[in-house]
């Protein structure tokens, strides 16, 4: 069995700072990511985007560019549920323009939406995507695509 995820993500970055989220989950004590999640049924990834970001910070997204997509495959034996099989992810990133002041997502899956210097991003536990966004925003790969994000230490599926 395979499962899959369609996926829509912002790069928010301003004044050397990049918008993060805190995410919680039942497999692990908390890591950061962007800002984003999935694509429902029937819906724009664009206006998914703009959802997700209204959703999880409180704040407008006005996209200004896509960045790329990202593909990732991950076989059940690297997964947190092996007994569901392996996992697709496909992940739009999107650079947004961020409007208002970040609240915490009310009974929601992410909280702490916080501006994180670009430098201290590295020194975080952190969802892949973090690192494929950023490398997507700074490298502007003609293509839209960027090598795979090694997994491990800091960095996790």
């Amino acid at each position: 069995m395979t499962t899959f995820r369609l996926g829509a993500y912002a790069v928010a970055i301003e004044n050397d700072r990049v918008l993060l989220v805190r995410c919680a989950s039942a497999f692990d004590e908390g890591h950061w990511s962007l800002p984003g999640g999935a694509v429902e049924h029937g819906e724009d990834p664009f206006d998914a985007v703009v959802r997700e970001v209204a959703e999880e910070t409180g704040c407008a997204a006005v996209v200004e560019h896509l960045l790329g997509v990202d593909s990732r495959f991950i076989p059940a034996a690297e997964r947190h549920m092996p007994e569901k099989g392996s996992h697709q992810n496909i992940g739009v990133f999107y650079q947004v323009r961020i409007t208002g002041e970040p609240r915490p997502e009310p009974n929601g899956a992410t909280s702490d939406p916080v501006w994180t210097l670009l430098t201290d991003v590295a020194g975080l536990r952190r969802a892949a995507l973090v690192d494929v966004g950023l490398a997507l925003a700074a490298g502007r790969p003609p293509t839209g695509h960027v090598a795979a994000v090694p997994v491990g230490g800091l960095v996790i599926h």
